[in-house]
């Protein structure tokens, strides 16, 4: 069997600008999956440090960069892309992505309205909400990330 090939991607975990008092993620509704709700994330370019790319995809998709980094999983996790996105996605059988814990800073904007959009929707949600809106193949990788951050007291 051939190797997979996994997209190297950053995801982020943003917590609303209220955090520590209150601990809120922010989960965005995909224009191109109906019902798909995740985390922020997107592609590293050639040349680009997984840092870089946060802050680029945050603006990209959410239409600010205006967060602070709380936070970083130590490990890069893969996972495996349902066949009838694999196709979308090709030659790429999954991703693996670095994922960080960043907070909104105190006046930060979100906008959607983005050069080419790719969330049409954002919520602010409580941990237990999050695993009623996020994506089936998601979930895994989001409890074991999030359980990382809520042992290390992050979340």
């Amino acid at each position: 069997m051939a190797k997979k090939r996994y997209r190297p991607n950053v995801a982020a975990i943003v917590l609303s600008s209220d955090y520590p008092k209150n601990v809120r993620f922010l989960i965005a509704a995909r224009t191109d999956v109906e019902d798909s709700w995740q985390f922020p994330q997107g592609g590293i370019d050639k040349g680009e440090t997984p840092k870089e790319a946060l802050l680029r995809e945050l603006k990209e998709e959410i239409g600010t960069d205006e967060v602070e980094i709380i936070a970083e999983y130590p490990e890069w996790v893969s996972y495996d892309f349902p066949k009838t996105i694999a196709k979308k996605m090709y030659p790429f059988d999954g991703q693996t992505q670095k994922y960080f814990l960043v907070r909104l800073k105190p006046g930060a904007k979100i906008n959607l309205d983005t050069k080419d959009p790719e969330f049409s929707a954002y919520k602010f949600v409580s941990y237990p909400e999050l695993f009623n809106y996020v994506t089936f193949f998601k979930r895994p990788v989001y409890k074991k990330v999030l359980e990382y951050f809520k042992k290390e007291g992050y979340v």
